[in-house]
């Protein structure tokens, strides 16, 4: 964060701090705040979850390499064999490769592009997650009678009390609920 971005920053906090009722805000307001990238890297679901992804996200890139090679492949064979090949058969590879090309391009932008299937499957792995980790969250919240749970993990805090840290007690949470609940495995 650049310090021009700062009175940004502070905008926006009085802003939210304005948008409290009244009554919140005469209130004695007790804040607490969590680790969220923390919590996403000592959460076993989060990992699981993440390393899901990961394989799945191999497999699309060993799909698009594979692609990739049959383009560079039929490339070569069109230049190399260009000037050998009748203006019949030379045209037909040159279609070939233009289909090779589109298909790459349709599958790249279908995994990859702003709507495609890592986004989409990104969301869907973690929705579970983050439902999880924010009903923690409620919970602890709730226990310490907390009125604002802030993000560390934004970057919004600029100083708070290592005692209003509820990373630890939303880690614990987590666990006792996950030691309590039965394991459903996910098809891979």
């Amino acid at each position: 964060m650049t310090a021009r971005s700062w009175p940004f920053v502070f905008a926006l906090l009085a802003l939210a701090l304005l948008a409290l009722p009244a009554s919140v805000r005469a209130a004695d307001v007790r804040v607490g705040y969590i680790d969220s990238g923390r919590i996403f890297r000592d959460y076993k679901e989060a990992q699981d979850a993440q390393q899901r992804f990961d394989r799945q996200v191999q497999g699309w890139r060993d799909e698009a390499g594979e692609k990739e090679n049959a383009v560079k492949k039929l490339r070569d064979e069109v230049h190399d064999l260009s000037p050998i090949l009748s203006s019949v058969k030379r045209h037909e590879r040159e279609e070939e490769l233009q289909r090779a090309i589109s298909d790459y391009e349709r599958f790249v932008q279908d995994i990859w592009g702003p709507q495609g299937k890592a986004a989409k499957t990104n969301e869907q792995m973690t929705r579970d997650v983050v439902g999880k980790i924010r009903s923690a969250v409620e919970k602890v919240a709730a226990d310490k009678n907390l009125t604002l749970v802030l993000d560390s993990a934004s970057g919004f805090i600029i100083y708070a009390d290592i005692s209003l840290d509820l990373t630890t007690p939303v880690l614990q949470e987590l666990a006792a609920r996950a030691a309590t609940t039965p394991t459903t495995t996910t098809p891979h």
